[in-house]
């Protein structure tokens, strides 16, 4: 008998250069074997090099996005990522609040673009703590994430071990059930998984680290491909492992011939599929 097909909702910002977002949360899941729906709460006129304009779309309409999908398609699971704006913040929390009981929700806090264009204001960043992160099942913050939540920025540590442990920890009495602080921007590139359930103590996911690859996205994909696994009924450990390794895979086989920056991941092997 045929699995049945599970339903992931990407509740995030749009990139119009197609490397992170909406756009990269759509293929990490079809990497996954999962149908994904989406809820765009902004617009970016984005590429490689540089966000040039954000749009945020108007609180009513991203409730309404997701309203639609859960009246008639139903999700498994759900991914948080670009919230941009308070309004929209509080609107994406409401929608949070009408999803069935027990319903996995992964929050990317996006902060930065890989260019380094902010994306989320001050309001949105306290309303992300307030009323997004309690209701979080996993949050994926990198290091540098993890330090403005925990209200770290000038933290400075010669032990980067310890202070992950530090953050991920601090980030976790936020209200998340659970925290995986990516490896990315550390010198080792290992994921620290904690938990609120067992015994609290730390878990290492290590990966290889790929600096020839190309990473936009790779933020993205990672907490897609972790919502996937979440909503195939996966354990977050169990989760968490695969998304380090198909992130870390979209990375390695990234399209650095695309434009003048950091080039998009590719997560679905374009290269492989052309040969067919």
């Amino acid at each position: 008998m045929s699995t049945p097909t599970r339903t992931v909702l990407t509740i995030a910002g749009s990139d119009s250069g197609g490397g992170a977002g909406i756009q990269a949360d759509l293929k990490a899941f079809a990497r996954c074997g999962v149908h994904g729906a989406s809820a765009i709460t902004a617009i970016t006129a984005q590429n490689t090099v540089a966000v040039s304009a954000v749009h945020a779309v108007p609180p009513e309409m991203v409730l309404a996005q997701v309203r639609a999908v859960l009246s008639d398609i139903g999700v498994d699971a759900v991914k948080v990522g670009m919230l941009g704006t308070a309004e929209v913040t509080l609107a994406v929390a409401a929608a949070l609040e009408e999803l069935p009981a027990g319903t996995p929700v992964v929050v990317d806090p996006v902060m930065v673009a890989e260019s380094g264009a902010s994306l989320l204001d001050d309001g949105a960043r306290r309303a992300l703590v307030e009323e997004i992160l309690p209701r979080a099942s996993v949050l994926t913050p990198n290091l540098l994430e993890a330090r403005v939540l925990a209200g770290r920025e000038r933290e400075a540590t010669g032990d980067e071990d310890a202070e992950a442990e530090s953050l991920a920890r601090a980030v976790l009495a936020l209200g998340p059930r659970a925290v995986v602080l990516t490896g990315g921007h550390r010198t080792r590139a290992v994921d620290l998984l904690v938990e609120e359930d067992g015994d609290g103590a730390p878990v290492e996911i290590p990966g290889e680290r790929h600096p020839d690859g190309a990473a936009h996205g790779s933020g993205c994909t990672h907490s897609s491909v972790l919502a996937a696994q979440l909503a195939l009924g996966h354990t977050p450990l169990q989760s968490s492992r695969t998304a380090r390794r198909l992130a870390a895979e979209a990375v390695a086989q990234g399209l650095r011939e695309l434009g003048a920056g950091a080039g998009p991941v590719d997560v679905i092997g374009l290269e492989r599929m052309r040969a067919y």
